[in-house]
């Protein structure tokens, strides 16, 4: 392992972050000597992020951490375009409300990770590119940016090669992204200095054409970046479960949710996650890292809770863990478990079992459902159900005033009725 002079690149290298960089020994000069400014691109395709982006933001949390200024750039201007890296087929276009919903709900996110309050050079950025790309004048762009590149070498990239060679089409608005992308890193180096571009490995290519063209246009020496894609042990992508994308924001998980997801970690990710996702001391992933066989949940508990606090705050976390605990180690039923409120009159006339598991977020579509009760994993209030046409009323309500939803041992909702 490269022992890094600043303490930017010595944590991110002890802790796994480092696929590649441009420069490793100008960039760790750099950042040992004076105080850097970089950033990380998210384009607003949905109204939150998720799991699968949090290791770059860990990523700009150490970078703030160690004396840096990060910007979390927002992509109003290239979200109108959609990156095609590594994608099969063109995102949908986004109208530019949807685009300007989703940046304004993200932004929420990125408080837990980023100070923003620090002054104007210590503090964290939200910039949007929607800034600089929304008025480009087209003749005046294509003469003075799109002189410098070349579409021989745009398309050795890998990213435009694998559709190509599967021979999906390739739009030329999608064509143009790697163009706008370059370009922002040029302009975020005049507007506010920024000399580093970080992100997944499979971003390599568009960062590489930002520090290109920045040479052709004169800007100082830019650097690139980039971390590993992240996959579980077992081959899964981060960012997905079973129930579908692990997401950031408290208003489309909970959570209690978001918990469970760090708590059903495999064992073999437990020391990875927890240097990733964590910022526990290394004496102390190594201590949890070194425990075996039933003391590994533990573990998982801690990760869970650690990770949980970074975004939702250590009060969240500690009660979603006790709300766990009370679940599966007491059989309890905890009310700060999710719920799902449903009309009283719906109850009082009976909701069919397979309507209420889907409509609890346990099953996407009936089939689902159905295919749940018929393998055993469905029981209300701790009770298997095996009928797949049962109605489920008011009868079913508990003492506590709730009914109790559960799939399989780790899922758990309350309907409550209104």
């Amino acid at each position: 392992m490269t022992k890094f002079k600043s303490d930017f690149l010595r944590i991110l290298s002890e802790r796994g972050f480092i696929h590649q960089m441009s420069d490793e020994t100008g960039l760790d000069d750099l950042l040992a000597k004076e105080s850097v400014t970089a950033y990380i691109g998210y384009d607003p395709t949905a109204s939150s992020l998720h799991v699968g982006h949090l290791m770059q933001i860990m990523m700009l949390r150490w970078f703030q951490a160690t004396g840096h200024q990060p910007i979390s750039l927002m992509g109003g201007g290239t979200g109108m375009v959609g990156d095609p890296s590594f994608k099969e087929e063109a995102r949908k276009l986004m109208t530019i409300e949807t685009i300007e919903e989703n940046i304004a709900s993200i932004k929420r996110c990125f408080s837990h990770y980023l100070d923003y309050d620090k002054g104007p050079k210590g503090g964290a950025l939200m910039i949007n590119n929607a800034e600089w790309l929304r008025p480009l004048n087209y003749l005046e762009f294509l003469r003075d940016v799109g002189r410098h590149f070349s579409v021989n070498r745009m398309l050795s990239f890998d990213s435009v090669k694998t559709r190509l060679d599967r021979e999906q089409s390739l739009s030329f608005l999608e064509f143009n992204y790697m163009i706008l992308q370059a370009y922002d890193f040029v302009e975020l180096n005049q507007r506010y200095g920024c000399r580093l571009q970080m992100g997944g490995s499979d971003q390599w290519g568009n960062i590489i054409n930002g520090i290109d063209l920045g040479h052709r246009m004169g800007t100082p020496q830019l650097y690139a970046l980039t971390a590993p894609l992240l996959t579980t042990s077992s081959g899964a992508k981060m960012g997905k479960s079973a129930s579908g994308a692990v997401w950031l924001n408290a208003d489309m998980l909970s959570a209690y949710d978001f918990w469970q997801y760090w708590r059903n970690t495999e064992d073999a990710d437990v020391e990875r996650f927890l240097k990733l996702f964590t910022i526990l001391p290394m004496d102390e992933i190594a201590r949890l890292a070194a425990l075996g066989g039933s003391e590994i949940n533990e573990a998982k508990k801690i990760l869970a809770t650690e990770v949980t606090t970074l975004l939702h705050g250590r009060d969240a976390a500690e009660q979603a863990a006790e709300t766990a605990r009370k679940t599966f180690e007491e059989g309890a039923l905890a009310d700060t478990l999710p719920t799902v409120e449903v009309a009283a009159a719906e109850l009082e006339a009976g909701i069919g079992l397979l309507a209420l598991i889907v409509k609890a977020g346990l099953a996407a579509t009936n089939g689902e459902a159905r295919r749940h009760v018929q393998g055993g994993a469905v029981k209300i209030n701790d009770a298997g159900v095996s009928d797949e046409r049962m109605a489920v009323g008011t009868a079913e309500v508990t003492a506590d005033g709730v009914i109790k939803l559960s799939l399989g041992k780790k899922k758990h909702m309350l309907i409550k009725p209104v």
